[in-house]
This record gives C-alpha cells, structure tokens and sequence, in this order.
C-alpha cells in the first residue's frame, strides 16, 4: 500500500513542482479536504461507493471544491483518487504528499520530546543543530514527556537520537553491568 500512495505522491508533487505552486498552499487545500472528508461519513460513503457513477462523484467534488477554494490541480489529484478508488486513502496519501514535497524542497522532519516545555531560544538551538547535523531545514514538532527526566529525545525518520536523562541513566547502568 506504501507504494502506491507513495506512486501517487511522487506524481502530484512533480506537478506541484512543474507549475510552480506554492506547496504549502496547495498542502493547505488539501488538508482542508481531508478534514472535510474525514467530518462527513454521507460523503464518504458516496465516494468510496463503487455503484455511484464517476461523473455524480466528481459533480459532488466540484461543489465542494468551489467552497472549499480548492486550486484545479488539487482538485483533479482528488479526481483522481475517486476515479481510482482510492479517496479511502485521502488522509495517507495527503501526509505522503507532505512528505514528497518536504524532502524535495530540503525539509527534515524532527520529532522533538523534551520533559518540560522549551522556550524559543531553546527550540532555536535545538533546531540548528539537528539542521548542522542533517544539513536539511528543519521542521520541528514538540511534545512534553516528564518521565524522561530533562534533556530531549529527537527523532529524525527512524534515526532517534537520545539526548534524555533518562536515556543517559539507563546507558549508564548497562555499562556497569557490563563490568
């Protein structure tokens, strides 16, 4: 299944690319579709219904498109998934979307879990690190976990990077086990 979402998100992208398109408003507009698809189960079921014809499924999507101010591009890659019978996969393939574009424009995804909340020249700091060490701009996103006692714990894809207290006490004790 990752294949094909990724086939789909690899295509869309180098039309986003190709024309030009500011992807963050173009990632907007679709997000805004999925939330609209993911809060109406009747159109769900509409579009995801083999039995309902192409055209009353894309006339639904063009209603919608218009009051949403969906760009045509956006609205034919969701055209698309209807026709293909993928519109189930509209959440999936708008994140694998995120993530071609992401990569294409030199953006690494950071995971950041810290044990308190940090301040901005913090999170400044911490960004530019992981920026020196990826060589990527980075995009950042928080969480607070108590448990990890102090420092951060930052994931980068399926690099994780443990930076914790809890994470240097545990290296600590299999280290002097291992004596």
């Amino acid at each position: 299944m990752a294949a094909i979402t990724s086939r789909y998100a690899r295509a869309f992208a180098d039309v986003v690319f190709d024309l030009k398109l500011v992807p963050a408003s173009v990632l907007e507009q679709l997000y805004g579709m999925v939330s609209v698809f993911k809060s109406n189960q009747v159109l769900q079921r509409i579009w995801e219904n083999p039995s309902v014809p192409a055209v009353q499924k894309r006339a639904l999507l063009d209603a919608i498109v218009a009051r949403e101010n969906v760009c045509k591009q956006a609205r034919n890659f969701l055209a698309v998934l209807i026709d293909h019978r993928r519109i189930g996969q509209l959440p999936e393939m708008v994140r694998q979307v995120e993530s071609e574009l992401d990569t294409r424009q030199g953006f690494a995804e950071a995971e950041v879990t810290s044990a308190r909340e940090l301040s901005a020249v913090e999170k400044g700091a911490l960004e530019g690190k992981i920026a020196t060490m990826t060589g990527k701009k980075v995009r950042a996103h928080y969480a607070i976990e108590p448990r990890i006692l102090g420092g951060a714990i930052v994931r980068l894809g399926s690099t994780i990077y443990d930076g914790s207290v809890k994470g240097q006490l545990h290296r600590m004790k299999e280290q002097l086990a291992a004596e």
